[in-house]
């Protein structure tokens, strides 16, 4: 595997195989982060992730954040810059920071529908949001303890875990390969990465643990399954360069995010799944919704919890395309900016017409707009005022099942 990386003008580039490639690229990330000197702005040159591109064609790190992600969010915590410092602190604070975490990993992760029974889904997805946090946490401060509290968490993990089971194993498993994937690509990309003696068994781990399961059509149940499903795919492909499981993830993407999100070009219906076919049948997959305007979503009239996690998880698959050079946000732009500001405004209080979810929504979106508001209107200068108003509001997002200091990573991120 060839890995590609710029330095000042010059272009070097490292052969390496398996894990050795991690090798490689960690040692020069190591002399990188050692080598940086103080800029004006207070922060330092190569915050601690080195950018290569695989054989592949793969940028990395390139899981959700990328290196200019990284070091931007570094250095505006360590300028003491807000809204950054006020998540950084926040992170550190809570329990996914706690550097004396024990892994509690078993071999079958038994879910059923909301957790119950619960045997290990918690401790799965706690375990994987803390590696995520200790990533981040290292990208900061640079203190070791972090980066091998995620691998040991990491470690546990890849040498128990077998299966996933009952009947939310495929939404457990994507929840928790999310933040797996995101830990691995931060620290294997690092100074700390030649020291990561598992990164191989990891990412194998990955691949044949969550990515079958996660990998697959699930056309009728609930949209936000099928969108966290094609998230988690996208973060696994991208971290173990595998491009027949990415080309997968996008296509499943560009299927179901037009089946989730309406928009009046699709004609007096939403477009609907395999499996749904008819009026009847499609206002009942919409939740008994029978008016459909601009930016409603299939789950809109469930609650707004699953539609935030939906609108979210496509956010990070259209973030993660960007890092890889394939711009999603674009084919994506109308859905869903118009499904942002829709939501947007019912949570800030607007009274709901008579005709939406028989005028009650439940809403209750959670901080789940700021990736898709900095993409939008912080680097392509869209006006969402109402997304812009609940998103500063809800900082500094924090953390639950594959949602994860999203302030801190991208709150006026370039």
């Amino acid at each position: 595997m060839a890995f590609t990386r710029s330095a000042g003008t010059r272009s070097r580039v490292w052969l390496a195989s398996g894990a050795g490639a991690a090798v490689v690229a960690a040692s020069v990330a190591a002399v990188a982060w050692n080598g940086g000197s103080a800029g004006a702005s207070g922060g330092e040159h190569a915050a601690g992730a080195v950018a290569a591109t695989s054989a592949a064609g793969f940028r990395h790190p390139g899981v959700l954040v990328g290196k200019a992600q990284l070091d931007a969010m570094r250095s505006r915590v360590k300028a003491g810059k807000q809204p950054q410092k006020k998540a950084y602190d926040a992170m550190i604070a809570s329990k996914y920071a706690d550097l004396k975490r024990t892994p509690k990993p078993r071999a079958n992760v038994e879910c059923g529908s909301s957790s119950h029974p619960n045997n290990g889904c918690t401790d799965e997805r706690d375990d994987a949001m803390a590696a995520y946090t200790d990533a981040l946490a290292y990208t900061v401060n640079h203190d070791q303890r972090y980066a091998a509290k995620a691998v040991q968490l990491m470690d546990a993990w890849a040498k128990v875990l077998k299966e996933h089971t009952n009947s939310n194993a495929p939404l457990q498993a994507a929840w928790a390969a999310n933040d797996w994937a995101r830990a691995a690509e931060i620290i294997q990309y690092s100074p700390y990465g030649a020291k990561w003696k598992g990164a191989k068994r990891f990412s194998s781990f990955l691949r044949t643990v969550y990515l079958p399961v996660v990998n697959k059509d699930r056309p009728t149940t609930n949209g936000n399954w099928e969108l966290i499903m094609t998230d988690a795919t996208i973060s696994i492909a991208v971290h173990t360069d595998d491009r027949a499981a990415y080309d997968q993830a996008v296509a499943r993407w560009r299927k179901r995010l037009p089946e989730y999100v309406y928009l009046k070009q699709d004609g007096p219906l939403p477009k609907t799944p395999p499996g749904v076919s008819g009026k009847a049948a499609t206002i009942k997959y919409w939740q008994g919704q029978s008016t459909f305007v601009d930016g409603l979503a299939q789950e809109t009239c469930r609650d707004f919890g699953h539609t935030g996690w939906a609108l979210d998880a496509a956010v990070h698959v259209a973030e993660t395309a960007r890092l890889q050079g394939l711009d999603l946000y674009k084919e994506a732009r109308p859905r869903l900016t118009k499904a942002m500001e829709f939501h947007a405004q019912y949570d800030l209080g607007a009274k709901a017409p008579s005709w939406l979810c028989k005028g009650s929504p439940k809403t209750g979106l959670g901080p789940v707009l700021e990736i898709g508001y900095n993409e939008y209107h912080h680097r392509l200068g869209v006006a969402l005022p109402k997304t812009g108003q609940l998103v500063t509001s809800k900082r500094p997002a924090g953390a639950s099942y594959f949602l994860g200091w999203e302030t801190l990573t991208h709150a006026d991120a370039p």
